[in-house]
């Protein structure tokens, strides 16, 4: 079956000019029962703290389940409302230094303070003996942007050197990339996955505080702690020995060990046509490994479709969070997650209730995944095993957290630029007296943090948008001041709870209503929304959806 796939602007055009919706459409209301109940029953200590591979995952999915159902919704996965997602948990010891050789001499760099190294693997010793250190720039191959540090370079069995970020960072034009807008390419995980694409043996990231958009610290929290993998054993997928990241002045200490100047090498490699090279260095190191195998679940329910039922739209959002940990203050040592992310799946089930009553013409998916604070995994292994074929899913939209702290004129959006979705966002907040502001800092790359991120990489058009800071009664000065409040003093710490009054309930329901009508205008039109000329995204679903 040919699926109908219109040009960029016929699409954006039909979009815009589809009404707000039906007076059927209309009376949809959204009442404080139909989310309230969902997020109290989520982030109660009961629960957990909903971690992977507790017992408070088995309660959090059999709730989701049990709530699908009493919605009168469909199960996902053909009779089931689960989809097992296969995981490892690989735990890397490393050896406490790493040896580097050159021609003037031979120096040790040691581990943590120097460098963070992790693997992969699964074997129970990993190790690399006078691997060769190549510089690549950037790591980027981007022919949006005739971009390629790879060009004409061999890199199997060598270690390769790269940068954070990409070369537009601190860039106030968009004539390199998209200037201080992180891309795709400036992602880190990007550059270890295309390192292992272009079969390295291993990946050393120049970490830089301000591009990274977090300190060494972060990096060095996860010394020797245990990492959450898919598990894709007998997959035909590349591992690359190790990956890893050293500091600024690690990495210029390289360079000098090389006979450069460190600072001359990171400012050629924004350059385009840059040329990787050779540093003349081997490196040594290993470390042992521990791994262990276990099945985690997505839990997925839809409304199908009158018309077009095999056009999916899908909304995620991710059910899991950080168990049982530290103890704050208080003695507390459950960690809710009550915002992150209790709301956003009583969102899912406000609206599987909307849609399941206002009967759509393309299939509407309500996915609720795992492992999102873990890495993205749940979402990572639904695309990579999709239920709906990419091919058939119009867009995905995802929820990341509800709006709780009071009525905002704006939403604040994250990765503007991408698609055509942002642009029918944009039409039904003109219509409610609302706007959207571009996040508050674009060179942090939050459109590859959340789970919609996935969607993108396989080519389906994602949105992502965030409470705002521009409150209705008290300005941006207030909303700003009670963002900071929650990632400061509640985001990912057990006070990230819920108490009846905290919250304004009105406030989430208006976004939740935000939300339905996004959808909703989407399934009952005839047209895909497309990602927009200079997307990174764009040419993956040119390549398929034009076959």
């Amino acid at each position: 079956m040919k699926l109908k796939y219109t040009s960029h602007f016929l699409a954006l055009g039909t979009l815009l000019t589809l009404a707000c919706g039906t007076d059927t459409e209309k009376k949809q209301q959204f009442q404080v029962a139909d989310f309230e109940p969902h997020v109290i029953a989520l982030s109660a200590d009961e629960m957990m703290g909903r971690m992977p591979f507790t017992e408070g995952e088995t309660k959090t999915v059999q709730y989701i389940e049990s709530e699908f159902k009493k919605l009168g919704l469909k199960p996902g996965n053909g009779d089931s409302y689960f989809q097992d997602v296969p995981l490892v948990s690989i735990k890397t010891t490393p050896a406490p230094t790493m040896s580097i050789k050159s021609q003037g001499g031979n120096y040790t760099l040691e581990g943590l303070k120097d460098y963070v190294l992790w693997t992969q693997r699964t074997d129970s010793l990993v190790a690399f003996e006078d691997a060769e250190i190549v510089f690549a720039g950037y790591g980027i191959v981007a022919p949006e942007y005739g971009w390629n540090d790879y060009e004409n370079l061999d890199v199997k069995g060598k270690i390769v050197m790269v940068i954070v970020n990409d070369p537009g960072f601190g860039s106030t034009s968009t004539d390199l990339f998209k200037g201080n807008t992180m891309t795709y390419y400036g992602r880190w995980t990007y550059k270890l996955e295309e390192a292992a694409r272009q079969g390295a043996l291993g990946t050393l990231i120049i970490h830089d505080t301000e591009p990274a958009g977090y300190g060494f610290n972060v990096v060095q929290n996860s010394w020797n702690g245990s990492k959450l993998y898919l598990d894709n054993r007998g997959k035909d997928i590349y591992k690359a020995t190790f990956e890893g990241w050293v500091t600024l002045p690690t990495a210029k200490q390289i360079f000098e060990w090389a006979g450069m100047n460190g600072d001359e090498m990171l400012a050629q490699a924004k350059v385009k046509g840059f040329k990787p090279v050779s540093l003349g260095l081997k490196a040594s190191s290993s470390m042992t490994v521990t791994a262990s195998y276990a099945v985690s679940k997505n839990v997925i329910a839809m409304v199908e479709g009158t018309k077009k039922p095999n056009e999916y739209l899908v909304y995620t959002a991710h059910w899991d969070h950080l168990g049982i940990g530290k103890p704050d203050a208080s003695g507390d040592s459950i960690y809710n997650g009550a915002l992150d992310n209790a709301s956003g799946i009583a969102a899912l089930m406000a609206l599987g209730k909307a849609f399941n009553e206002n009967k759509p013409e393309r299939s509407v998916v309500m996915l609720a995944v795992t492992a999102e604070e873990q890495g993205l995994l749940g979402s990572a292994y639904y695309a990579q095993n999709p239920i709906f074929p990419k091919e058939r899913t119009i867009a995905n939209i995802n929820i990341d957290g509800v709006n709780h702290i009071g009525k905002m004129k704006d939403v604040s959006l994250i990765g503007p630029g991408q698609s055509d979705l942002e642009d029918l966002l944009e039409d039904e907040l003109q219509k409610r007296g609302r706007y959207s502001a571009p996040e508050p800092t674009p060179s942090a790359g939050y459109y590859y943090r959340s789970d919609h991120f996935n969607f993108a990489k396989v080519g389906v058009p994602a949105l992502y948008f965030g409470t705002g800071i521009d409150h209705a009664e008290k300005g941006k000065e207030f909303g700003l001041k009670a963002q900071q409040d929650y990632i400061t003093n509640h985001y990912h710490k057990p006070s990230d709870g819920y108490k009846p009054g905290d919250w304004d309930l009105e406030a989430a329901l208006e976004e939740i209503d935000l939300y339905f009508h996004v959808g909703q205008r989407l399934v009952n039109s005839e047209v895909w929304p497309q990602w927009k000329e200079g997307s990174e995204f764009k040419g993956i679903r040119d390549a398929y959806m034009k076959k």
